[in-house]
């Protein structure tokens, strides 16, 4: 990924929370037909392995878990705060009519090796943690055990598990970083108005 310096995001903190605030990630592997790209859900754990673990499932029925042998290389991408903004939001053009529409966006790419799971204990384990984190708001969160057990055990064999040990995390926050102070929030203001409190508070942030 082009990350110039300015952009880059070099906080282990600050990637782990683009990476918990926006857990759908997409798995990039290299099968023998080529790339494939998958979109799942993960919870991260950067207390396991040097740079963290991500863990999640697939559906059985889903071809890549016995394309990609263990410990093959393969990349996460988690898109985080993102938004297109117009050059009419920046002061500054309509004194030298000299800027042009951009996006910006955070992402976090993590690098690391594929271990497959095809096995109960490990697929269980996965899903409670999983529904633990995203029912934490509910005010009475879904447990497995709210469902009858038969439809649990057919459900947990129709998915494998997977985890993937982080041997990199590379992170770019491109924030209008590169723009002046007043451009920064003219835009800032205008993705208020629009609804895109995410992307502002993010831009806020980094020019803080």
């Amino acid at each position: 990924m082009y990350v110039p310096s300015h952009f880059a995001i070099n906080q282990p903190g600050e990637l782990h929370r683009i990476l918990r605030a926006h857990p759908l990630g997409i798995l990039v592997t290299q099968t023998g037909g080529g790339l494939d790209a998958n979109h799942l859900p993960f919870e991260f754990d950067p207390a396991q392995g040097l740079l963290g673990t991500l863990i999640g499932h697939v559906a059985r029925a889903n071809p890549v878990w016995q394309q990609c042998r263990n410990g093959a290389e393969v990349m996460v991408i988690f898109r985080g705060a993102e938004g297109y903004i117009s050059p009419s939001w920046y002061p500054s053009k309509h004194e030298t009519h000299r800027q042009v529409p951009t996006w910006n966006y955070e992402v976090v790419h993590a690098h690391g090796h594929l271990t497959v799971h095809d096995d109960e204990k490990f697929v269980r384990g996965m899903v409670a943690r999983l529904t633990r984190t995203h029912e934490a708001q509910e005010p009475k969160p879904w447990k497995m055990s709210d469902s009858a057990p038969d439809y649990i055990d057919a459900m947990v064999q129709a998915i494998v598990g997977i985890e993937i040990t982080v041997s990199r995390l590379e992170g770019k926050a491109k924030l209008s970083q590169n723009r002046e102070l007043r451009d920064r929030e003219g835009a800032i203001d205008a993705l208020r108005r629009r609804g895109n409190g995410e992307l502002a508070d993010a831009m806020k942030k980094s020019s803080s």
